[in-house]
C-alpha cells in the first residue's frame, strides 16, 4: 500500500508508545504562525488521544486570528512548565533555538523534531525532516494517516490551516499533488477551507492596515530592480495601532512586484533587527542569504535576527549578500 511518508512513518509509529502516558511538550518557534500552531494543535491532540498529558510551549502568544485552532489546549510559556519529566517535541523549528533561548534551555534534550525546512540538520533525539514537504503539518498529515492515527474534525482543521498558510494558499512552489492529496483527506474529515480562510485572511485590523499602509510606502527596488526591500522602523506598531503578528504576509507583497525575484522586509526594534527574505523561484536560494546572519530557512522563504545593528548598517550589508548571491545564480 503506498504511502505519504513511508521513509518517517515507521520510525515516528514506533517513537509513538514512549510518549503514551508520558508528559510531553509540545515547542513552537517564536512569532508563531499558522504551520506553528497547526502542528502544534495536531501534536498535542493525537497525543492526548494517545494517553498523554500535553502541554504547548511557545515564546509569544498565539496570534489572534490563530486561536480559533486551539480550542481546550494549554499554551504556556518554557518557564511556565513546571516539572523535569517533560519529553520535548519540537515542531516547525528549524533548529533547538528557533524556539526562543528560554525554550532550549527548558528543553535542552529534544525528544522529537518535525520539520521540513532545509537547514533542519536533525537536533533531536528522533527527527521526522522532509525538506521537500511544504508544510510540518503536511508531514503530520501524512504520519498520521499512514500510522492510522485518529484524526478527528478540530485536527484536520489544524492541519489544514497549517498546510494553506506555509503553501500561501496552494500557490508556492512547494505545492504538489501529495499536499492537494493531503487537503482533501483533512477535507473529508471536517477542515472547513473556507471557515479556515476566513478566520486567517479576513479578519485584518485597522492597525494592521495602517502599517500595511506605512511598509507600501517604504518599498524600494535594490539590485536592478530585481530586488525589493521594505522596512519597519522602530516604533511603528506604536504609532499604528499594530503589534508584531500583524507583519505576517507583508514581505509578499514586496515579491510580488512585476520583475521583482526576491522580496524583504527589515524590522528595526530597539537596536535589534528582524529581517524575512522571500523569492518566486528556489534557484535564488534566499536560505543562503540568511545564514550568512545566523539565519535560515527554505529556498524560498527564510529569515534572520541580529542584534547590536542599526537599519542602516544591516541594510548595507543585505545588499552586498544578495548582490553576490545574484551573480552567483547568474553564473550557474
Amino acid at each position: 500500500m503506498e504511502t505519504f511518508f513511508g521513509t518517517l512513518t515507521p520510525s515516528f509509529v514506533e517513537m509513538l508508545p514512549r510518549c503514551r502516558g508520558k508528559r510531553v511538550a509540545v515547542v513552537g518557534h517564536a512569532r508563531p504562525d499558522g504551520d506553528c500552531i497547526g502542528s502544534q494543535v495536531a501534536v498535542a491532540r493525537v497525543l492526548r488521544a494517545l494517553g498523554s498529558e500535553v502541554v504547548c510551549v511557545n515564546m509569544d502568544a498565539v496570534p489572534r486570528r490563530l486561536q480559533f485552532l486551539v480550542h481546550d489546549l494549554e499554551f504556556k510559556k518554557a518557564l511556565e512548565v513546571e516539572g523535569d519529566d517533560w519529553l520535548a517535541v519540537f515542531v516547525d523549528c528549524a533548529d533547538h533555538g528557533r524556539a526562543g533561548d528560554k525554550a532550549r534551555a527548558r528543553f535542552p534534550k529534544p525528544f522529537g523534531n518535525i520539520d521540513h525546512h532545509l537547514s533542519n540538520i536533525g537536533y533531536a533525539e528522533n527527527n521526522f525532516v522532509d525538506v521537500a514537504a511544504a508544510a510540518t503539518c503536511e508531514i503530520l498529515a501524512g504520519m498520521f494517516f499512514d500510522a492510522k492515527l485518529p484524526v478527528d474534525k478540530m485536527t484536520a482543521q489544524a492541519l489544514f490551516a497549517g498546510i494553506m498558510t506555509d503553501t500561501g494558499q496552494f500557490r508556492f512552489n512547494s505545492t504538489t499533488r501529495r499536499t492537494f492529496m493531503l487537503a482533501a483527506e483533512l477535507v473529508a474529515l471536517g477542515a472547513n477551507p473556507a471557515e479556515i480562510g476566513g478566520e486567517i485572511y479576513e479578519r485584518e485590523s485597522a492597525g494592521k492596515l495602517q502599517l500595511l499602509q506605512r511598509f507600501l510606502a517604504s518599498l524600494k527596488l535594490e539590485c536592478g530592480g530585481v530586488v525589493c526591500i521594505g522596512t519597519l522602523p522602530n516604533g511603528i506598531f506604536e504609532e499604528t495601532g499594530s503589534n508584531p503578528e500583524d507583519t505576517e504576509g507583508l514581505v509578499d507583497y514586496a515579491r510580488a512586484i512585476d520583475g521583482v525575484e526576491i522580496g524583504v522586509l527589515i524590522e528595526e526594534r530597539a537596536g535589534a533587527i528582524k529581517a524575512s527574505l522571500r523569492s518566486k523561484e528556489p534557484r535564488f536560494r534566499v536560505d543562503q542569504v540568511a545564514a550568512r546572519f545566523n539565519g535560515g530557512g527554505h529556498a524560498c522563504a527564510a529569515g534572520l535576527n541580529l542584534k547590536n545593528i542599526t537599519m542602516a548598517e544591516f541594510r548595507a550589508q543585505l545588499l552586498v549578500a544578495l548582490e553576490e548571491q545574484l551573480a552567483a545564480v547568474k553564473r550557474k
